[in-house]
């Protein structure tokens, strides 16, 4: 089964408008990878944000 490929163009918008990466930088992650760096940035901004929702929430 493949990766949704609306979800890897979510992902994939969420990391280059927070952390400014080119399309080049984001195609670069592996699947894992990727997913790492939206829930580390969700926390992030949870933290700064103090609420409780995610910025990314994974289905």
């Amino acid at each position: 089964m493949l990766y949704p490929q609306e979800r890897m163009y979510q992902e994939m918008t969420f990391l280059s408008y927070y952390l400014h990466w080119s399309r080049d930088e984001v195609m670069g992650l592996n699947h894992l990878e990727r997913r790492r760096w939206c829930r580390e940035v969700s926390a992030v901004n949870k933290k700064l944000s103090n609420t409780e929702q995610n910025t990314f929430e994974f289905r």
